[in-house]
């Protein structure tokens, strides 16, 4: 019995998700259709602004170039956010230093490490250092430098020269978009070169990232998934995404 219409698209939608690109003879072979019912699935899902068609297949459409503001990131997912915040603190333990990069998921990391007295926490986000500010019961270092208005954190030389006399236990890593083929990408250079030195000065990374941000990619690169060893998400996380992940040895924990 041939697959309907709406039976392909999701298997096709689900290996773009995965693989970042899908190809007209294999997906003929996967399905037993003719390239020309594939070709008209591709057509339409264009259409539908499900993907792009390129030569012999088709990739899928990019994230948009721009990032939007701090505080309107801060207010999408935010109940998943705040669950994945918690959830990461609790990895934390007493007597660690940890690096938090600028992000409004470590955002609500420092939220949860208020009352933490026996944490240190360094971090470039101007959010995390006015949250840090307030209550924070520990110790808290700003990887000074050039300050970005926009996105409301310290960039260049100076933070990276200060970021690199640490060597501390974990590192919290925010993403603008994850793929298996592209990797761990944010939408600023400067941004994800931070989060890279970060990756670089402690023991283990743990990337923290709603279920919004698999399957997609932005402009800069971070680093390849197989350079974190944790996946802290939230409960919507697609099913296909646990098994790739779990397929490259990377832990994964889900919040409530």
């Amino acid at each position: 019995m041939s697959l309907t219409y709406e039976e392909r698209k999701h298997t096709i939608l689900t290996r773009l998700a995965i693989e970042g690109k899908v190809q007209v003879q294999t997906l003929a072979q996967l399905f037993q259709v003719s390239t020309e019912t594939i070709r008209r699935d591709l057509d339409r899902l264009e259409k539908e602004g499900e993907l792009r068609k390129v030569y012999g297949g088709a990739v899928r459409v990019r994230a948009g170039m721009n990032e939007a503001p701090f505080q309107k990131r801060s207010q999408l997912q935010s109940a998943e956010k705040q669950a994945i915040g918690r959830a990461a603190a609790a990895l934390i333990e007493d007597g660690e230093t940890v690096l938090l990069d600028n992000g409004t998921t470590t955002l609500e990391i420092m939220r949860e490490l208020r009352a933490r007295s026996k944490v240190t926490v360094i971090t470039n986000s101007v959010p995390i250092l006015n949250c840090a500010l307030e209550q924070f019961a520990g110790k808290i270092i700003f990887a000074g430098g050039d300050i970005q208005p926009a996105v409301q954190a310290s960039t260049g030389p100076i933070a990276h020269e200060l970021l690199n006399q640490f060597k501390v236990n974990k590192a919290f890593i925010s993403a603008g978009g994850i793929s298996l083929t592209d990797g761990i990408t944010d939408y600023l250079l400067e941004e994800a070169r931070i989060s890279r030195t970060m990756m670089e000065r402690a023991e283990e990374t743990i990337l923290v990232a709603d279920h919004t941000k698999f399957g997609r990619s932005t402009f800069a690169r971070i680093a390849p998934l197989e350079s974190i060893s944790m996946v802290v998400t939230d409960k919507c996380c697609p099913a296909d995404w646990l098994q790739a992940l779990q397929q490259l040895e990377i832990d994964v924990v889900r919040s409530d």
